[in-house]
């Protein structure tokens, strides 16, 4: 049986522990030696060198080293250019690409470094019959730990004596509140957070003490468990990186292909003889794998995406990992974190009741700002607004938190309930300062969780020095020790029938999912001061004065973000550690689940794969969970083939942030195990943010297709030329040389200088579009849906049909011979066919931007796509006109007439994607009309 299952003394005898003298020295060193160190297991660090390298590893990259390497065999045998500048050129891609990946590295590592942090360093234990203090690494399972306020726990232990003994277990379990440990065994199986006998390895003492039996040490401990998850958890491959290894083995194939073709085409049609001859055409080769390969498309990759990432950051939200801002994009789930993630961790009073009414409050948090009103909006006067004042008086003195703003925000110091009842206090406009000069405290009976209660005795400075107690605490409890009840500024008897209509307000508060305290008072005779100090008796008699309930609310804007997921066709899941009841009021206060079903971790437990993979199609909320349910229910939704973005900010969300499709920490109140697990850490908190930054990501997605789209459709028309080029030489008018040798259409040189030129400046534009106003009104991405659609290929396909076409008849027109007669030579045609192929990708740059929308619309939007295609125009022009370059690139100079010639052709591919984007949004019209058309038939 677990230890919490257990007695004490069962466990103790179990361990081999004496609860009084602990274990002897030797007993322990034994241990530490079977045992091992008290500490979370680091994994052998990956070498920087090794880590580098697995950057070249990508299919696309490889395909470019390839490229680079045959480029310089082919300019050794050549010679023709002073400078391999092909080779040259794609290796410092190549390099460049490998550098920003590798700076985007090595997350694991730190999530378990974090995790190490979070242990403590130093533990009180009992040896050898005597306190002592020990590493807590070198914690045994046996040893007797003492724990007071303030302690982190040191390992997991099965608590042996509990004085009002509270811990904060939000980071581990997601409870809200502390929770009170008692050391009764629980019978039944239960999940973390119903183990009020237990204290867990991470988590805080918040208040009183206790002393324990360490249960479990190191990787053992729930955190040490978790740490394990944490290793297992495969690293996530994002639809982008698994798209564009998908495309750059299909380009590998393709180029391959295409050679094997062209090669044995030419072979069989040309009269080709000897080596030279033979090497020719294999360069050629050379030549169409350099054609076919968009060098440009890692780097372009990962500047948009780094851009984007700085784009998200001014909306506080902080991509961690590159590759996954484009998955959040294509989420259509959010698997929320209650706790600190759709409300702000901070409990906040919502109502006070009292003989005279209902005052409700405003705000939230532990901001003292906010309106307290009847319960029908109006100001409060009159006897209610006596009782309010008096029961928030008790409230706030009988109280041992501190209200604090540091950094502009305000934080409680002590029990966060505590923390509540002082801002409300304030709310009323009741003063710290007036209330310390008025009553002084002389006494304290603390709360103890066999009694629920906390009295404070102190003077009444304005009543004649007379003592007055000050009690809060369970409401039942409370009202069995009261007498009276304060009604304006009397007391009257409690009658049964009030007593009942008390307690009923109580279980309605809590139907509501509120807290409830009870507050009371009682002046008392100054015979009560006994032996020194004051003692229960002090807690009769007692005058009723209202009921406080109180939660933690949602965020502000959380309601409206979650209808705004919603309408973007994104289902909100809320995953909590917290009790269902809360977490059901809550989900339906935020537009959720407007049903009151809940499945808690219990149940979970009992359900197989296939039930749970039903049970969340249906259900969108879950209670009491642990680490490892919400584990299965993130991998139950990716198995329905949904993109899943998991949020969450305590240690126990950390297994399943790495987990999902992409985890998102909280950057205020989550721990550094959570923000090392996720892709991306919200600066703020806000549940807002969130659907921020997916609108972010869609647009960031957008604009990567619009890149990718150019990208294809300009190497594609790259590689039509040449192929189509050779196989109708003849027809064209390109000749061979008096040595045999084969005369292409463009130069390798030249291609690979169209590709940096227009694949770089034009497609990093593309990546800074604007978001569309019209991207949350959209639904997320299907799964299945590849980065490149069918749509898109053929669009792709037809322009680089188109811009082939067009080079290749200003080719033939500009040399003698072919179809078109011309006067020109072979480097005046290559030279012409050059610059109508940039032209063709400068204007096809500005069809890219939508398979549907009209070039034409919001033309001039993106100033940037604007720079870039001049940028690329002076740069071609530079290469046409500067000798040097003429030499190294085989150019030579063009004229006015030239230039007008090469740009009317290549306008041709923007007239013709506009009747093909013309068609495609009529069929589109035509197909909603009769989706619409149909629907309402079916009706």
């Amino acid at each position: 049986m677990e230890p919490y299952r257990q007695t004490a003394e069962a466990v103790l005898a179990r361990l081999e522990a004496d609860a009084f003298c602990g274990l002897s020295r030797n007993e322990a060193e034994e241990r530490l030696a079977r045992y091992g160190r008290n500490e979370l297991t680091e994994e052998k660090p990956i070498p920087g060198w090794r880590k580098l390298l697995a950057q070249f590893t990508d299919v696309l990259v490889i395909l470019l080293i390839l490229a680079g390497l045959v480029s310089a065999v082919l300019w050794l045998y050549e010679r023709e250019g002073a400078l391999p500048y092909e080779a040259i050129a794609i290796f410092a891609i190549v390099f460049l690409n490998a550098l920003m990946g590798y700076i985007q590295q090595a997350r694991a590592e730190r999530a378990l470094a974090a995790l190490r942090r979070m242990a403590a360093a130093q533990a009180n234990v009992i040896r050898e019959g005597r306190r002592q203090s020990v590493a807590a690494a070198e914690l045994v399972p046996g040893d007797i730990i003492l724990i007071a306020e303030g302690d982190t726990i040191p390992a997991d232990a099965r608590l042996l004596q509990s004085v009002a003994l509270q811990t904060a277990e939000a980071a581990l379990t997601g409870e809200s509140l502390p929770v009170e440990k008692d050391t009764a065994p629980v019978r039944e199986v239960v999940g973390l957070g119903d183990r009020r006998n237990m204290l867990f390895s991470g988590t805080a003492a918040t208040f009183g003490h206790g002393h324990a039996v360490v249960t479990a040490t190191g990787m053992h401990t729930e955190m040490g468990q978790i740490a394990g998850m944490l290793k297992r958890a495969p690293a996530e491959i994002t639809p982008l990186q698994t798209e564009l290894d998908r495309v750059g083995k299909s380009l590998g194939a393709g180029v391959v292909g295409i050679a094997v073709v062209m090669i044995a085409t030419i072979l069989i049609v040309e009269d080709v003889r000897g080596f030279s001859a033979m090497f020719d055409v294999l360069l050629l080769g050379v030549a169409l794998a350099v054609a076919a390969v968009p060098e440009g498309l890692p780097a372009v990759v990962t500047a948009v995406l780094a851009l984007g990432v700085q784009r998200m950051a001014k909306r506080n939200a902080i991509v961690r990992h590159l590759a996954a801002v484009e998955t959040l994009g294509s989420a259509n789930v959010i698997a929320s974190d209650k706790t600190g993630t759709l409300t702000k961790n901070e409990m906040t009073v919502r109502v006070v009741i009292t003989a005279s009414g209902r005052a409700t409050f405003t705000g939230t948090g532990y901001t003292p700002e906010g309106e307290v009103n009847w319960e029908d909006g109006k100001p409060i006067g009159g006897p209610l607004r006596t009782e309010l004042v008096r029961a928030l008086t008790a409230a706030d003195r009988a109280n041992n938190a501190v209200l604090q703003k540091r950094g502009g925000r305000w934080t409680v110091q002590g029990d966060p309930t505590e923390g509540a009842l002082i801002a409300a206090a304030r709310k009323a406009g009741l003063e710290e300062d007036s209330l310390s000069a008025r009553f002084v405290r002389v006494g304290e009976v603390p709360f103890s969780s066999e009694r629920k209660l906390m009295s404070t005795v102190h003077t009444d400075t304005e009543r004649s020095g007379r003592l007055i107690t000050l009690t809060k605490g369970a409401a039942d409890i409370l009202l069995a020790r009261c007498s009276h009840e304060l009604f304006g500024e009397d007391s009257r008897p409690l009658t049964t029938e009030r007593r009942a209509e008390i307690l009923a307000c109580n279980d309605e508060l809590a139907s509501e999912a509120l807290r409830t305290l009870g507050v009371a008072f009682r002046s008392l005779p100054k015979t009560a001061y006994k032996n020194g100090g004051f003692d229960e008796t002090v807690e009769r008699e007692l005058v009723f004065l209202g009921l406080i309930g109180m939660i933690d609310p949602p965020r502000e804007g959380a309601k409206e973000a979650v209808a705004r997921a919603k309408g973007a066709g994104i289902r909100p899941i809320m995953i909590t550690g917290d009790h269902p009841k809360t977490a059901a009021v809550i989900a339906a206060e935020l537009g959720i689940a407007a049903h009151d079903r809940v499945v808690t971790g219990g149940e979970l437990g009992q359900m197989s794969d296939s039930v749970l993979d039903q049970t969340v199609r249906q259900v969108s909320v879950y209670a009491r969970v642990n680490p490892e349910h919400k584990l299965r229910i993130v991998r139950a939704l990716q198995r329905q083939g949904l993109t899943v973005a998991m949020t969450g900010d305590g240690v126990n969300d950390a297994p399943a942030l790495k987990t999902a499709d992409i985890g998102v920490a909280m950057g205020i109140t989550g721990t550094d195990v959570s923000k090392e697990a996720a892709d991306m850490v919200l600066a703020d908190d806000n549940f807002v943010t969130i659907v921020a930054a997916i609108e972010e990501g869609r647009a960031i997605f957008a604009n990567i297709r619009n890149f990718l789209r150019y990208l294809l459709s300009s190497n594609i028309g790259e590689v039509m030329t040449m192929f189509f080029g050779v196989l109708f030489s003849g027809l064209i008018g390109l000749t061979t040389t008096e040595g045999g040798g084969l005369v292409l259409p463009l130069l390798a040189t030249q291609i690979l200088w169209i590709n940096l030129v227009t694949d770089g400046a034009p497609a990093l534009a593309l990546g800074l579009d604007p978001v569309d106003a019209n991207t949350m009104n959209e639904p997320p991405r299907p799964k299945q849906e590849g980065v490149l659609t069918p749509t898109m290929w053929v669009g792709i396909l037809l322009v680089g049909a188109v811009m082939a076409l067009g080079t290749l008849i200003v080719l033939d027109a500009s040399l003698p011979g072919g179809l078109i007669e011309g006067s020109g030579t072979t480097s005046y045609g290559q030279t012409m066919a050059f610059t109508t192929l940039v032209l063709f990708q400068l204007i096809n740059v500005f069809n890219a931007r939508s398979d549907e929308r009209s070039a034409f619309e919001d033309l001039f939007v993106n100033v940037w796509l604007w720079v870039a295609v001049g940028l690329s125009l002076l740069l071609h022009a530079a290469v046409l006109y500067i000798p040097v370059l003429q030499e190294a690139f085989s150019t030579t100079r063009l004229s006015a007439t030239d230039w007008l010639i090469c740009a009317a052709m290549a306008s041709s591919v923007l007239w013709v994607r506009e009747l093909s984007k013309m068609i495609t949004r009529k069929r589109h019209t035509l197909g909603t009309t009769h989706a619409f058309l149909w629907k309402g038939t079916s009706r």
